[in-house]
């Protein structure tokens, strides 16, 4: 019924659990871009049929993904080895592609983010929502930021509410803030170059909500403590203890580094316009 793509590089410490819990799809592959551990031994003890292409983007690797693998279904979930699918989400899945319409082209998919076990939906503002299963030859993605979002949509886009699991955090911190801050120019950049209009605040599709939000909350003074404020105050995360506590607390700093990287950005182009 559906295909599913896993995009890779050094997952050893993730892969296996991602892949036994999607071990009911007949249909898996494995995208790598340069593994050096053991992740592409554990993905073929699975059965996974196993690819490799050199990284850009997330966006561009998703592509050739869909334009050079050779899936079985027409409907293909994109997977990162850090999540986990649940019998609940499967279930979910499956009734989305079942009752499709035909122009239904793709559907957008949430997460549940876990930390030391915890959820926290409060603190990571629930449901937060990413195109992940499209109709093959139907859709395609681009870039945004660190990471990508829809591009061409030849249809409607709809919702699988029901979430899979996000361990973003299974690598520890030391790797989260060391990858954050690699995203966090790319995100920098994306604010400052690619900066949504207005209107779209207002805009009922996240999709083109959230980058807006993200482009014009970024100007607002203090916009990293009131960051913290937001998700650990306002959205009630103190309920989600410890966990909630520093989740907020390294998210504040990530907006922060954006922040200070988007002065310097523009710094340096007034002052290449000057020179």
């Amino acid at each position: 019924m559906v295909s599913i793509i896993i995009l890779t590089k050094n997952e050893e410490q993730d892969i296996d659990l991602c892949l036994k819990s999607i071990a009911w799809c007949d249909d898996i592959h494995v995208l790598d871009s340069g593994s050096v551990d053991k992740t592409i031994e554990i993905a073929e003890k699975y059965g996974a049929k196993i690819a490799f292409h050199p990284f850009e983007s997330f966006g561009k690797q998703r592509n050739y993904a869909l334009e050079h693998l050779n899936v079985k279904y027409d409907w293909v979930l994109f997977l990162d080895a850090d999540e986990r699918s649940t019998p609940a989400f499967r279930n979910a899945l499956e009734v989305a592609i079942s009752n499709a319409g035909g122009d239904t082209v793709g559907y957008y998919c949430c997460w549940k983010m876990i930390l030391e076990g915890r959820w926290l939906k409060r603190c990571d503002n629930f449901p937060k929502w990413q195109f992940r299963l499209l109709k093959l030859g139907e859709a395609n993605f681009i870039d945004f930021g660190h990471g990508q979002k829809e591009g061409s949509i030849n249809g409607k886009l709809a919702y699988i509410k029901e979430p899979y699991l996000h361990y973003g955090f299974s690598k520890g911190w030391t790797f989260w803030i060391e990858r954050h801050n690699r995203y966090s120019s790319q995100e920098a950049k994306a604010r400052l170059y690619e900066k949504r209009p207005f209107k779209d605040i207002f805009n009922s599709n996240t999709s083109i909500r959230n980058p807006a939000l993200k482009s014009w909350l970024s100007n607002l003074p203090g916009w990293p403590l009131l960051r913290f404020f937001q998700a650990y105050v306002l959205k009630l995360g103190f309920l989600e203890g410890r966990q909630g506590f520093v989740y907020c607390v390294n998210m504040a700093y990530y907006e922060f580094l954006i922040k200070i990287k988007m002065k310097e950005y523009k710094s340096n182009l007034q002052n290449h316009e000057i020179t």
